[in-house]
């Protein structure tokens, strides 16, 4: 009697859009950071683009190596500077679909100064950011959105600033979509990607990410998984909620959503529409002055 056929596995859709070849990749077990490319990969599996004409950058740290495993084009810059390089690929090439994957420290820490003046520009740029409230690659220091009393290699007695609501900074700055969960919330991330590909302007997803081996340990708040169901006990929902009042502190609760999503003309629309008007009138102005008496 023959052995049966085993019938053969299913292609897993993530595979079609990452650089296999460059597994394993260097995240730490229990980080966060591989769970948004995974669901990153079913948003754009999801999208239907053309994804030669998706691009991802990134700056310094354990969520800029992202762009170094996605097979697209991609671009790994330096330290605080992933929004400006986005920008120059964007308005070079307007068909473009520019995502911007990087973590808290870069984004707007290092970046701090890019990030609010492209959502003031309203550029239309995905901005992904992935927030574990500490430089994890380079030996866990405070960053821009730790919270009070939370313990780093440099606040070893606590810290003393308030941290970044990331939410709020962005809204601020003038972002049209706005939204933030967390690892625990893969296939929410998954829809809220898919929304921001297809949104025009400067969209804005803060996703709260595990560090279990610096910020976790040194914070007490166990492994992986611990974290993870700390963030499924702690998440309260709340779309549409006012953004100054999402702040997250060291043990409290995590608003989760999708927080702002308006409309206003992107940087591109505006200039388009000037630059067509000056060149009008100018052209009218060149026309009138060769007309014959």
């Amino acid at each position: 009697m023959s052995a049966p056929v085993e019938a053969p596995l299913a292609a897993n859709p993530v595979e079609a859009v990452l650089r296999s070849f460059r597994m394993p990749h260097i995240w730490c077990p229990g980080c966060g950071i591989g769970t948004t490319v995974n669901c990153f990969a079913r948003a754009l599996e999801q999208s239907k683009l053309n994804l030669d004409k998706v691009v991802v950058v990134s700056g310094i740290g354990c969520s800029g190596r992202v762009a170094g495993y996605l097979d697209l084009d991609s671009f790994h810059t330096t330290h605080g500077r992933a929004i400006p390089f986005a920008t120059g690929m964007k308005i070079a090439n307007p068909k473009l679909t520019v995502v911007v994957y990087s973590g808290d420290g870069d984004l707007v820490g290092i970046g701090g100064n890019h990030f609010i003046h492209a959502a003031r520009r309203n550029l239309d740029l995905k901005v992904i950011c992935i927030n574990n409230f500490t430089y994890g690659m380079t030996g866990g220091q405070m960053g821009p959105t730790t919270p009070v009393s939370a313990l780093s290699s440099t606040t070893p007695f606590g810290c003393f600033e308030p941290g970044f609501n990331l939410p709020h900074l962005a809204e601020s700055a003038g972002a049209v979509y706005v939204a933030r969960w967390t690892t625990y919330h893969v296939r929410q991330l998954a829809h809220t990607m898919g929304e921001m590909l297809r949104k025009n302007g400067f969209s804005f997803l803060e996703i709260i990410s595990p560090c279990p081996t610096l910020y976790g340990q040194r914070n007490r708040l166990g492994d992986g998984l611990a974290m993870m169901k700390h963030f499924k006990q702690q998440s309260v929902l709340r779309h549409g909620a006012p953004t100054k009042e999402v702040g997250i502190e060291l043990q409290g609760p995590i608003a989760v959503g999708k927080f702002v999503d308006i409309e206003r003309p992107s940087f591109l629309d505006v200039m388009n529409e000037q630059l067509g008007r000056t060149l009008e009138a100018e052209y009218a102005g060149c026309v009138k002055d060769h007309v014959p008496d």
